[in-house]
């Protein structure tokens, strides 16, 4: 078990994500350490008519920025309770979640919306959610994917992240995907802190996270039983 007194929580995710995994860690009686490895741009892609679209889809809280208004009387599918929670606070009326990963959204689409209705428009960042698009086609469905963010890996190991590490007080790092999982392998290698990671457990939010980092020497890579929030913070109790 980690030693009680390693009180910080390393949390590589992007605002504004971070800052509510902050609060909730900080709840637990542990200290947040936050270091986004990525860094979150809206873009003003081409919509379509909101008359030509039955529901919006989301994969990711970030994609809602980047919704004009006007989308905000269709029906959105959230691929999980914290992202549902961002598009109400949005100005969503209609929001449901899938509590899940893009599988457990493409279920939910499969029975909200109707394939042989208007298109489903997903919503995603640039070069994300390709396979979610399949496998909505697959189900039948007509799917208009933009890109309304675009997220930047950050160049070197943020300097929050470089001084708790040498330091030696975290308990575990959390890893929201796999794309801040991999950049944070490559940092820390970079940074030659390769081996501060040795009395740290990663917590992952799914299997391709985990085995982003799974060569690093953590003393515990751990896998949340749901793809959310709430999963990942339970890693930690």
């Amino acid at each position: 078990m980690p030693d009680r007194g390693q009180d910080g929580v390393l949390i590589t995710r992007p605002e504004p994500g971070a800052a509510d995994t902050a609060a909730k860690v900080a709840a637990l009686g542990l200290r947040p350490v936050v270091a986004p490895l990525l860094e979150i741009r809206v873009l003003s892609p081409a919509l379509p008519a909101v008359d030509h679209v039955q529901a919006v889809l989301i994969a990711s809280g970030n994609a809602l920025a980047g919704l004009p208004a006007a989308y905000h009387r269709l029906k959105l599918l959230a691929v999980g309770g914290a992202s549902a929670a961002r598009a109400r606070a949005a100005g969503f009326a209609q929001v449901l979640s899938a509590d899940g990963d893009a599988d457990a959204l493409a279920a939910l689409a499969g029975t909200q919306c109707d394939p042989a209705g208007l298109a489903l428009l997903l919503a995603a960042g640039r070069g994300q959610s390709l396979k979610l698009a399949a496998a909505l086609r697959a189900r039948g469905f007509r799917v208009i994917r933009r890109a309304t963010y675009a997220a930047t890996p950050v160049r070197t190991l943020p300097t929050e992240a470089a001084t708790a590490l040498r330091q030696g007080d975290l308990r575990a790092t959390l890893f929201f995907s796999a794309e801040t999982a991999q950049q944070f392998a490559r940092l820390l290698i970079r940074a030659g802190l390769r081996e501060a990671v040795r009395g740290i457990d990663a917590c992952a939010i799914g299997q391709p996270a985990a085995t982003a980092i799974e060569a690093l020497p953590w003393r515990r890579v751990l896998c949340a039983a749901k793809p959310t929030q709430d999963a990942m913070l339970a890693l930690l109790q």
